[in-house]
């Protein structure tokens, strides 16, 4: 239990940061996934290799990174690869346990854009795109997704799929051949959604502490499912909290 007080997006990140387990190889999306998985190598995962997109295997930044690029990833990283050979000889041989992503809309069954917000050819807003991510959630083991819970973001129908969850949902990905199990927490600043077992469908199965149902059901844009023994989140501890804000201090 903290004595210090926290945001709803410190929350967020801490849970995030408990979701990266010890030993685990993550590839590691740069802002809020970067600030989890640092977090998470500093307090109970001191093992983790995390992977960044240009190259950097074993990354141990004593800042967070400003992007992909940023030399403090490459600086004590166990080795500095070629781009190809991330994503030919770890991402899409099956080498990565965790992707950590983020989205700017999902929908019900975890499918991300990072693409467009409207029409594809005539859009409200063009977003960054899609960089590695599509690899990423084809490919990993399991996918982590880090968002603020709004009804802007978690929408019935995604305007454009960059990275595909769960599909059409039930055994959609099995039915493409990808290899890995796809998205197995969807992790706000509410909650924790999962995936149903059977239809694939995002079900709230954790709130952080202080939150309704009701407030995370009028922050989704569909029918939300929820589990019948819904959990309270534990709140961040005093460590955790000093320990992320040192990090962001330092950037």
């Amino acid at each position: 239990m903290s004595e210090l007080e926290y945001t709803t997006d410190e929350m967020m990140t801490i849970a995030a940061a408990r979701a990266l387990g010890d030993g685990t190889v993550c590839f590691v999306g740069i802002g809020l996934p970067s600030t989890a998985a640092n977090i998470a190598r500093r307090m109970h995962a001191p093992n983790a290799v995390l992977i960044y997109e240009s190259g950097c295997i074993g990354a141990k930044p004593t800042r967070l990174p400003a992007s992909i690029g940023d030399g403090v990833l490459s600086e004590f990283a166990d080795a500095v690869i070629a781009v190809p050979e991330i994503f030919a000889y770890w991402l899409q041989a099956g080498r990565i346990d965790v992707g950590f992503l983020g989205a700017a809309q999902i929908d019900k069954f975890a499918n991300i854009n990072t693409t467009v917000i409207g029409p594809y050819d005539d859009p409200k807003v063009r977003l960054p795109g899609a960089g590695g991510a599509p690899e990423i959630a084809a490919n990993c083991g399991s996918v982590i997704i880090t968002l603020r819970q709004s009804t802007r973001a978690f929408v019935e129908q995604v305007d454009f799929v960059t990275s595909l969850g769960h599909g059409e949902g039930g055994d959609h990905r099995a039915r493409l051949g990808l290899r890995g199990a796809g998205p197995t927490e969807v992790i706000t600043d509410l909650g924790v959604l999962r995936p149903d077992a059977t239809t694939r469908e995002l079900t709230l199965t954790s709130i952080h502490p202080g939150v309704t149902v009701e407030q995370v059901r009028d922050a989704t844009g569909w029918d939300l499912c929820v589990a019948d023994r819904l959990e309270v989140t534990d709140p961040p501890t005093d460590d955790e909290l000093r320990v992320m804000r040192e990090l962001k201090a330092a950037s």
